[in-house]
């Protein structure tokens, strides 16, 4: 089968997006090439003037900065950002179709149900550490249970160590100590945990006891700080007995069948490129759609990356406490990225802008199609609790693990990843699924991707064919299969809490 050599997005698109490396003379939609153009990166349809829109996704993504003639390429040395930073003309355009319409026929996963009523998708044991101080203890303690010493302990998927950078230098009521601390928690009492050991040094703004009151009364948690343990031989000491009656606790847990309303999904994207709007996060948009429609709850979040498309959000909002909800969350990072001396269109990373992305407007247009089609159910802060089901949104960078982090703070129990460039990257206690936009990305990286939707691109599968597959790799990934990057071993060192405010 020939390959296609372009898409355009909409038939009102000033561009379209080349699918193959196209050379100068080349005659591609009517148009001779003027220039390079690589794979994912957009050539003008027709002859643009100096200052006018440039549109893609029917949607404004940018400004031309200067003439530039039918089949030249259209990028950031020719384009920026709109003075207004969002067009007045945005309207809503499905960048697939969510029509669901043979409905869901998976009722239920094989999941772990925890005495107190909580699914759990996983069955681990974790320690986590009150400051960055008391994290060499953690990790210690969690590599004397490495490999064979688990055998001990069938049914356990591993003991692991999540340790941050943070949690002191900070004022013991702070912003950044408050996040914090309700991140921990919501890891503490997350139901792929069965049971968690926390670690404090003494003197650290964020108090072990202070902690544990953020907890809550919730079973199989133990505690200690290692100062007044002894110091560090001691406290490794300590910790390692102290594991093992949760691990026993832990031990020959069994799956059994429960609807698949238990599922909470996080979305994230991250190394994205051109293709990742057009094929993965639609795909993943579908996916969603399914999960929402069987009962689950659909997390979007990377507050930064709706920026610019937060109107498509909008106007599947709930309500207007909902609307006004997420307005303010992009109010917040509009000041907040200015009072830093930056502007939320510096997210597209250097990858980004290598994979054809030209600015936050086009990148956002491509993330919020993970969230399918859907009502906007509610909006939350970074790491709170989650309690409403169908799709919502929770605050957060745009730094991936950072934001995984705080969806699994909220109570995800399982992940999908979408990615252009090749992140690698795993989000234990949770299981992460790595979604490819392009095949040449999965030719090059196998054993790091679950599902390739660069068959979109090819134009030998759609966007619901592929939905579908995703589905169906969720449900067995919760089920107990692992992701490629559990196979890999990631997981522990992406564990990044956001902390936000001054550190003194």
């Amino acid at each position: 089968m020939v390959q296609r050599s372009f898409l355009k997005m909409h038939p009102s698109d000033d561009v379209f997006v080349a699918l193959q490396e196209l050379h100068p003379g080349d005659v591609v939609n009517g148009v001779i090439i003027q220039d390079l153009i690589l794979a994912g990166h957009k050539v003008a349809s027709h002859a643009i003037k100096t200052g006018v829109p440039i549109r893609k996704y029917a949607t404004q993504i940018a400004v031309s900065t200067e003439a530039i003639l039918a089949g030249q390429h259209v990028h950031v040395h020719n384009s920026a950002m709109p003075l207004s930073e969002q067009a007045s003309d945005n309207v809503v355009v499905k960048t697939g179709n969510g029509a669901l319409a043979s409905g869901v026929s998976v009722e239920s996963f094989d999941g772990i149900r925890r005495a107190d009523g909580r699914v759990a998708t996983r069955n681990y044991v974790g320690i986590l550490t009150t400051v960055n101080c008391s994290a060499t203890v953690a990790r210690a303690i969690a590599d004397h249970y490495r490999g064979a010493a688990l055998d001990r302990w069938p049914g356990v998927d591993g003991v692991i160590a999540l340790t941050h950078g943070s949690g002191c230098a900070m004022g013991t009521d702070s912003e950044g100590i408050e996040t914090l601390r309700r991140t921990l928690a919501g890891y503490a009492r997350h139901p792929n945990f069965a049971g968690v050991l926390i670690i404090g040094l003494g003197c650290e703004s964020n108090e072990l006891g202070a902690l544990i009151t953020e907890i809550g009364d919730f079973p199989n948690i133990t505690s200690f700080d290692i100062q007044s343990t002894g110091g560090t031989r001691n406290a490794i000491t300590r910790g390692i007995e102290a594991l093992e009656p949760l691990l026993d606790q832990a031990s020959g847990v069994q799956r059994e069948a429960v609807p698949l309303s238990a599922l909470k999904l996080g979305l994230q994207c991250g190394g994205s490129d051109a293709f990742s709007g057009i094929s993965a996060n639609p795909a993943l948009g579908y996916a969603s759609d399914l999960l929402v429609a069987a009962g689950a709850t659909v997390i979007l979040s990377e507050t930064p990356e709706i920026y610019g498309a937060e109107h498509l959000l909008i106007s599947r909002a709930k309500d207007e406490a909902v609307v006004h909800d997420l307005e303010a969350l992009i109010s917040w990072w509009r000041n907040h990225v200015i009072a830093n001396g930056g502007t939320l269109n510096d997210n597209p990373s250097s990858g980004n802008i290598a994979g054809g992305i030209t600015t936050i407007l086009e990148k956002s247009l491509g993330a919020v199609a993970k969230g399918g089609t859907t009502a906007l159910n509610g909006v939350y802060r970074y790491g709170e609790p989650i309690t409403s089901s169908g799709l919502v949104f929770m605050d957060s960078p745009g730094f991936d693990p950072m934001s995984a982090t705080g969806q699994v703070a909220s109570g995800a129990n399982l992940i999908a990843f979408t990615t252009g460039r090749g992140s690698t990257f795993g989000c234990k206690p949770v299981p992460s699924l790595k979604i490819a936009t392009n095949s040449a990305l999965y030719e090059r990286m196998p054993e790091d991707i679950d599902v390739n939707c660069g068959e979109i691109v090819l134009g030998t599968s759609s966007v619901e064919e592929k939905g579908r597959e995703i589905f169906e790799a969720l449900i067995a990934m919760a089920s107990g299969k692992q992701s490629a990057s559990e196979l890999l071993g990631f997981g522990e060192a992406e564990f990044t809490p956001w902390v936000p405010g001054a550190i003194t």
